[in-house]
């Protein structure tokens, strides 16, 4: 930039430590919009506050410039020409969303063939978000300094704005983390007939679907770890087809049941636990004594037949956004 730099007013709105003016011959460089207004004062005397440029695109993002010509009275603009950049088409936009940008605004000379530019001090970069669409300055320029026909910013009621636009380019990757209360389906009951010819060491359940992940039950009828020899040993496991990616875990507060199928007097066991690896279960090495299984009167073992079940309480739900 080139020329007398100008300073007539402070031109700060709520959140900036300041503003440069200057005055140049270089047309704008990078990307920009030029936004003419022909019969400027019909403007002034309209019923709506701000008029709108229509979208134009730079960086991957539609934008539009807003115009406040008797300026933005709800940010101290009384007395100036307001102009804004603002984001558009932001619906199909990540949540989490953000761009920064470095902008500079221009009123164009035409007595000169120059550019009075106007942008923040310092490179200072803004930040575009959900709750921030909008940018730029309520004190852009003053009445009387677009009045004042030498400065040649008003010329035969037409004055001439615009906006240069540069897209910081970055990655942003986050998550959003919910815990899912009562998720449905939550229950699965896992029938076992003829439980006394089972003579394998360890047996696992079909998979089944839990907010859209997978588990299956893991049961050692002889028992595991300190439950061998003496107990029944169950657990919960992710699916074999459930992969997680790297450091990512998944969260299930849960309940481990044995029916009871005479006195509805259930044997129900919580736990939970942040699963990661498919290979590895988690639940009760000394879920039901042996002792009790084998006891008509606890009505777990019935007809040589036995109910377990299992159901989430509270699951994780992990979206990611870029």
């Amino acid at each position: 930039m080139e020329g007398e730099s100008y300073h007539p007013h402070p031109a700060v709105d709520n959140d900036e430590s300041g503003i440069v003016r200057s005055n140049t011959d270089v047309p704008p460089a990078h990307d920009h919009y030029t936004f003419q207004i022909k019969n400027f004062s019909l403007l002034l005397g309209m019923k709506e506050e701000k008029c709108h440029s229509g979208q134009f695109a730079v960086g991957g993002y539609q934008w539009r410039l807003v115009l406040y010509p008797n300026g933005n009275k709800n940010n101290n603009g009384t007395g100036h020409i307001s102009l804004y950049l603002e984001i558009a088409a932001t619906d199909a936009f990540p949540l989490g969303w953000a761009v920064n940008v470095h902008m500079r605004f221009f009123v164009f000379d035409q007595i000169r063939d120059k550019y009075l530019t106007i942008q923040d001090a310092n490179g200072r970069s803004r930040r575009f978000h959900k709750l921030m669409t909008e940018r730029g300055f309520a004190q852009l320029l003053s009445h009387d300094t677009l009045n004042d026909s030498s400065n040649g910013y008003l010329i035969d009621d037409t004055c001439i704005f615009g906006v240069e636009v540069f897209v910081i380019k970055g990655t942003c990757r986050g998550e959003i983390l919910s815990m899912v209360n009562q998720p449905q389906p939550n229950y699965f009951t896992w029938r076992i007939d003829n439980y006394t010819t089972w003579k394998n060491n360890v047996y696992y359940t079909e998979q089944f679907t839990v907010e859209g992940r997978r588990w299956k039950l893991l049961l050692y009828p002889e028992g595991n770890k300190t439950g061998a020899g003496t107990y029944l040993s169950l657990y919960l496991m992710l699916g074999d087809s459930e992969i997680l990616p790297p450091n990512r875990k998944l969260y299930a507060k849960y309940k481990l049941r044995m029916r009871d199928q005479l006195n509805s007097n259930d044997l129900e066991k919580i736990e939970e636990h942040w699963f990661s690896d498919p290979k590895v279960s988690n639940g009760f090495h000394e879920f039901l004594s042996k002792r009790d299984l084998q006891n008509a009167s606890k009505g777990y073992l019935v007809g040589d037949r036995l109910f377990i079940e299992c159901k989430i309480d509270v699951i994780s739900v992990v979206k990611d956004f870029s």
